[in-house]
């Protein structure tokens, strides 16, 4: 007789992501990435330190997930600690994951659990663009010590966590941030740039960034007024953000306010990439962007500053474009580009294969799928 083995449903997963923000950007934006891909197969319980969920409206309703309110005690690292043991125990998530040094604090919680935990690192803000303080450094060495794993998307930030904060590597893995290629294959949106005035032959350098203080976006628009010097060319930024009022202001004081654009938020970049004649990238600090992906991906030539892994990321004949934190730098990096057609359209084509080769997001959601599921 011939016995059939009842089908057993296996319990789904619970993951417990604690950012120091779920506002839009690199962090949040991959997790809503992730958890789009993985569906069903995990829940999601999701804290925001500061309030701000709004990167949950690039979640799928397919997604499993809460927002977890959390209340700081405002009285000391030891009272949070304790508040947020007792959330842990709470939620009760069969995983804990930690977001960026805001969210390290909470990660002492879990030490000498059996909860497992994971720590995703990428990268600092403008306070650590040029040195990191030495009180985050031994914070860092001793809680992630007892991480399972230390994710980090960039080369320099796995040197970091191995020499600077100790922590073994067989626990540090490098998993490279990962896009869907063709999703930026295509000619920007008629409609977009009727509304934003760029004229059909007009060359563009275009930029998509959150406007706050580390992407030193003043930089770019200094070095776009050199650039108009030699080659005449509109500039486009694309984002939003608390410095906005300090850039449109310095933009009409250089007496540039008819040759840049800013385009406030763009919630798919795709549809205006297409525009740009090249990509530029101004920020104090870095580590894997993911707006230099989505341009190599839409087939762009880049400039850029040098941080983080920016000059390994972009093809070979980019690094000359990848340039020393420096205004004349910049422009010269541009300029070159802009008047140079077959140049453009050569590393362009370059950076689209390399993105394709490289970067596309199935290597990352299956190197995540396989770290969550373990």
């Amino acid at each position: 007789m011939q016995t059939t083995i009842p089908s057993v449903a296996v319990r789904q997963r619970t993951l417990l992501h604690v950012f120091p923000s779920f506002g839009v950007g690199g962090a949040p934006v991959r997790v809503a990435q992730l958890a789009n891909w993985f569906g069903k197969k995990y829940g999601h319980q999701i804290i925001a330190l500061d309030g701000n969920f709004d990167c949950c409206e690039r979640l799928d309703d397919a997604v499993d997930y809460v927002r977890v309110p959390f209340t700081s005690a405002n009285r000391s690292m030891l009272a949070n600690l304790l508040s947020f043991r007792q959330q842990l125990e709470a939620l009760s998530p069969d995983m804990l994951i930690t977001y960026n040094w805001g969210a390290v604090e909470l990660a002492l919680a879990n030490c000498f659990q059996a909860r497992r935990h994971i720590h995703v690192e990428d990268g600092f803000g403008p306070e650590e663009a040029d040195r990191q303080f030495r009180r985050r450094v031994l914070f860092r060495r001793y809680v992630l010590a007892h991480s399972d794993k230390v994710v980090v998307p960039s080369r320099s930030l796995y040197d970091i966590a191995v020499n600077t904060w100790r922590i073994a590597p067989r626990r540090v893995q490098y998993l490279p941030n990962g896009i869907d290629c063709k999703r930026f294959q295509r000619p920007a949106e008629l409609r977009l740039l009727n509304q934003l005035a760029i004229a059909d032959g007009t060359l563009v350098v275009g930029t998509v960034a959150a406007l706050r203080a580390e992407k030193n976006l003043a930089r770019l628009i200094r070095s776009f007024a050199r650039v108009l010097r030699h080659v005449p060319a509109k500039l486009v930024i694309a984002g939003d953000g608390a410095v906005r009022p300090a850039l449109t202001s310095l933009a009409a004081e250089m007496g540039l306010a008819e040759s840049i654009v800013f385009a406030g938020h763009v919630p798919e970049p795709e549809t205006l990439l297409g525009a740009f004649d090249v990509f530029a990238l101004s920020s104090d600090t870095e580590q894997m962007p993911y707006s230099i992906l989505e341009a190599m991906a839409a087939g762009l030539p880049i400039a850029s500053v040098d941080v983080g892994d920016i000059r390994n990321m972009v093809c070979p004949e980019n690094h000359d474009f990848i340039v020393a934190r420096d205004d004349d730098a910049l422009a010269k990096s541009m300029s070159k580009l802009l008047q140079d057609e077959g140049l453009r359209q050569r590393l362009g084509l370059q950076n689209q294969q390399r993105a394709e080769k490289y970067y596309d997001q199935r290597q990352m959601l299956t190197a995540y799928d396989a770290l969550f599921s373990s």
